[in-house]
């Protein structure tokens, strides 16, 4: 006898709907698994004949035929297991084909017939809700994540006997779990936010780099702080988070089936409701930071996806492990080829570096600096000028005054900041509801043309801040860009003298150790 269970895979980001096909016929008995199947597809034969023998289902001598189409993707991972036990039982006449119309099947299976978590729940929910089904069979573990999208029943099962007496309608049979009860995303989002030990105000003096994020944060730029060791680079960046507004609930999602498929949103059991925050180690590999495998996991920069991505000791990094920041930083995702198929993660995230001047990081002070002109210039070497490039704000961190430490003067905090900078943010989803960009620092040549106009006493100013700086014209974009977000921080939409000139301030601090 045929049957069909319609279960799903992930392929990068996207998901596509999988049919498990399964022929149980007369013959010589055999058990084969086609369909491009990867070793650990291969290997569900074993798991499901026992966990089928564990559970009261015998199995008779016959051949049993189980296609995954469409048969010419590649498939891998242990979330068939499940689909291919129920097929089988449907095959054997123990559940009726009409069972499982309309439902997803996905779990990996134990040897006692327990249903395991798996990864890539949420995107391939997501795109089931979309094929019109209706509800989803999932591992317990697994039913917070399908109910994530609210669209489709989810419902959860500790072993293969309690899904078999579910689809059969025998739902006083175990402990099959109903659908988990409705996220509320807003309070999520607001516990996010009031739980926040970290907050703007404990950083005492630097206005100078508390505005730079603030100008980073309301446009999307990215920063670059440089300073001595001590100065509060680090303490910053781990702020700057704070003053992001919250996560709507789109982007949430978006988050969320990144860290889906990487496995790693079951250990929060949550929608992901605050931004990410990455912070690697110099000794990070390409690999880790891109992505990479057989098959192809997201990276550092695509689990930073809508947040921050902070790469502190930056020249401490390899070059060629910097480099691979180039691309995703202008297409805001990264594409990943393999003999198997190109798997494409998104990485639209806010890069911060921060780094000292010089290997002992005194830089340009004689009185404490002892580093030669060449090993500066060699340490300042490490950050390629393509990725120089495309950071819109360098700012320089100047050493920590006693007064500052001293006298504890009250601080403006990150929900101060953070009002403002969603004040911004709602200007320029305004200003650009119908362009295919979202922020200031999205913005092409072309387009600061269109949205960056400047009035004849402002050409005046920038004709003489090109010739003095030696600006080519990127640099020059780069100023009106971050210009554009001071003005929409002052509620200005006129780009004004003053704020090309602080604009131009944050050009002119990477030119103090790099040439412009």
């Amino acid at each position: 006898m045929l049957s069909a269970v319609t279960s799903g895979a992930v392929y990068g980001i996207r998901s596509r709907m999988i049919q498990v096909e399964v022929d149980v016929s007369h013959g010589l008995p055999c058990f084969q698994i086609v369909g491009l199947p990867g070793s650990a597809v291969r290997e569900a034969r074993e798991r499901v004949k026992v966990a089928l023998k564990n559970v009261g289902v015998k199995i008779p001598p016959m051949c049993i035929n189980v296609n995954l189409s469409p048969a010419d993707l590649p498939k891998s991972g242990t979330m068939f297991d499940l689909p291919v036990a129920v097929g089988i039982m449907i095959a054997l006449s123990q559940i009726p084909q009409q069972a499982v119309r309309d439902t997803l099947l996905l779990g990996e299976l134990g040897l006692s017939g327990e249903l395991k978590p798996v990864k890539g729940v949420l995107p391939i929910v997501q795109e089931a809700a979309r094929h019109g089904i209706r509800r989803c069979v999932l591992p317990a573990e697994n039913a917070w994540e399908g109910a994530l999208t609210g669209t489709i029943e989810s419902v959860g099962v500790a072993n293969l006997k309690e899904a078999a007496a579910y689809l059969l309608g025998e739902k006083a049979c175990g402990n099959v779990e109903d659908k988990p009860e409705a996220f509320d995303f807003d309070a999520a989002v607001r516990r996010e936010t009031e739980g926040s030990r970290l907050d703007f105000s404990d950083i005492n003096g630097q206005e100078s780099l508390k505005r730079a994020a603030e100008v980073a944060a309301a446009g999307f730029h990215h920063l670059l702080l440089v300073g001595p060791p001590g100065s509060g680079k680090t303490m910053l960046a781990r702020r700057i988070p704070s003053i992001l507004p919250p996560l709507s609930l789109e982007e949430s999602l978006e988050v969320s089936a990144v860290y889906s498929v990487s496995g790693l949103l079951q250990e929060t059991r949550a929608l992901k409701t605050q931004r990410p925050y990455l912070n690697p180690h110099h000794t990070i590999t390409g690999q880790a930071l891109a992505g990479g495998g057989r098959v192809p996991a997201p990276g550092i920069i695509s689990l930073a996806h809508r947040g921050v991505l902070f790469l502190d000791e930056l020249s401490e990094f390899r070059r060629e492990t910097l480099d691979i920041l180039r691309q995703p930083l202008e297409d805001k995702q990264v594409q990943i080829a393999r003999s198997s198929g190109t798997y494409v993660y998104p990485a639209d995230f806010m890069l911060v570096g921060a780094m000292n001047p010089c290997p002992c990081g005194h830089y340009p002070d004689p009185a404490r600096c002892r580093c030669t002109p060449y090993e500066v210039k060699r340490y300042l070497g490490r950050i390629s000028g393509p990725l120089l490039d495309r950071m819109d704000i360098c700012v320089e961190a100047q050493p920590v005054e006693f007064q500052d430490i001293a006298e504890h003067r009250a601080q403006e905090s990150s929900a101060q900041i953070r009002e403002r900078v969603m004040a911004a943010r709602e200007r320029q989803r305004a200003r650009y509801e119908d362009c295919t960009f979202r922020f200031n620092g999205d913005m092409s040549a072309g387009e600061v043309d269109r949205f960056c106009l400047l009035g004849e006493r402002e050409k005046r100013f920038m004709e003489k801040v090109y010739g003095r700086m030696r600006l080519s014209a990127r640099g020059y974009h780069r100023i009106l860009r971050v210009a554009r977000t001071i003005a929409d921080l002052a509620d200005s939409e006129q780009i004004k003298e003053i704020h090309l000139a602080e604009a131009a301030c944050y050009r002119q601090a990477g030119g103090k150790y790099w040439q412009a």
